[in-house]
C-alpha cells in the first residue's frame, strides 16, 4: 500500500493541475488527464526516473453509453442469474448523472525498476472519437490502438498504420460499442454460383429474451427419509 501512496505523491508533485482525477483502489493507482496533455504526460511517465514506466501493457476502451441506466428490476439470484438480451425501449432513467464523453481510453503502464503499475485514463471526444497516438512513445501501442479503433471506432491521430485488426476489411461498424446490434449489420456467405464471398443484409431475426432463469435459495425443509417415502 505504501508503494501506491509513494506513486500517488510523485504524480501529484509532478503534474499538479494536469491531474483531473487520482484514485487508489485495491492497491492500484488510476490517473485521469485531459486529452490535450496525453503526449506530455506519457513522455514524462516514461522518461523521468521517479516514474520510469517503460512498458505499455495494454490499451482498452470503455463505452459509457447508458451508464447508470437500469435495464429492468429483477429478483436477487445466485450462481448464473438471468439469461436475456436487452430491449432498449425498456431502459429506465439514469441512476447516475453522466456528464463526460462517451468513450474513455485506458492505458496500463508498468515500471519494472520501481515495480509500479499505473492505469491512465483519457476521454476521447467527438464522432469519431479522437485521441493522439502514443505509438511514438511506446511502440507496443501500435496493435493495441488498432484493436481499439477496430472494436470501438476510436481514431488515434498520428498512428502510422491505423487499420482494422480483428474484423474483416468490409466489416460495418464497431462491434464492441454498446449500440452495435447483437446480430450485426451484415452477414457473409459463400455463393457457389458466383464463386465468391457475398456480403448481404442480416437474415436472422432480432430477438429480445426476457428473464427465464431465476435460481431461488434452496428450501430449508429437510429431505424425506426412506421411511417417509
Amino acid at each position: 500500500m505504501s508503494e501506491s501512496h509513494d506513486l500517488v505523491h510523485a504524480v501529484q508533485r509532478r503534474f499538479g493541475d494536469l491531474v483531473q482525477s487520482l484514485t487508489v483502489s485495491l492497491g492500484e493507482v488510476s490517473l485521469e488527464i485531459a486529452r490535450e496533455k496525453l503526449q506530455e504526460v506519457c513522455i514524462a511517465l516514461r522518461d523521468e526516473k521517479v516514474f520510469a514506466f517503460a512498458l505499455l501493457l495494454d490499451v482498452c476502451v470503455v463505452d459509457y453509453q447508458d451508464y447508470g441506466v437500469s435495464e429492468w428490476a429483477t429478483e436477487r439470484t445466485t450462481l448464473t442469474g438471468f439469461e436475456r438480451g436487452v430491449d432498449s425501449s425498456s431502459l429506465k432513467e439514469r441512476s447516475v448523472i453522466w456528464n463526460k464523453p462517451r468513450f474513455v481510453v485506458v492505458y496500463h503502464l508498468l515500471s519494472i525498476i520501481h515495480n509500479h503499475r499505473l492505469r491512465l485514463r483519457v476521454f476521447a471526444e467527438g464522432e469519431p472519437p479522437l485521441l493522439s497516438s502514443v505509438n511514438n512513445i511506446w511502440p507496443s501501442a501500435n496493435w493495441y490502438e488498432r484493436e481499439a479503433f477496430d472494436l470501438y471506432g476510436v481514431v488515434f491521430e498520428g498512428h502510422p498504420d491505423l487499420r482494422r485488426l480483428l474484423t474483416d476489411y468490409g466489416f460495418v461498424g464497431h462491434p464492441f460499442r454498446k449500440d452495435f446490434p447483437l446480430i450485426g449489420h451484415v452477414e457473409v456467405r459463400y455463393d457457389a454460383n458466383e464463386g465468391r464471398v457475398i456480403y448481404q443484409s442480416v437474415t436472422l431475426p432480432s430477438r429480445t429474451l426476457t428473464a427465464k432463469t431465476i435460481r431461488r435459495a434452496p428450501s430449508k425443509t429437510p429431505p424425506p427419509t426412506p421411511e417417509q417415502t
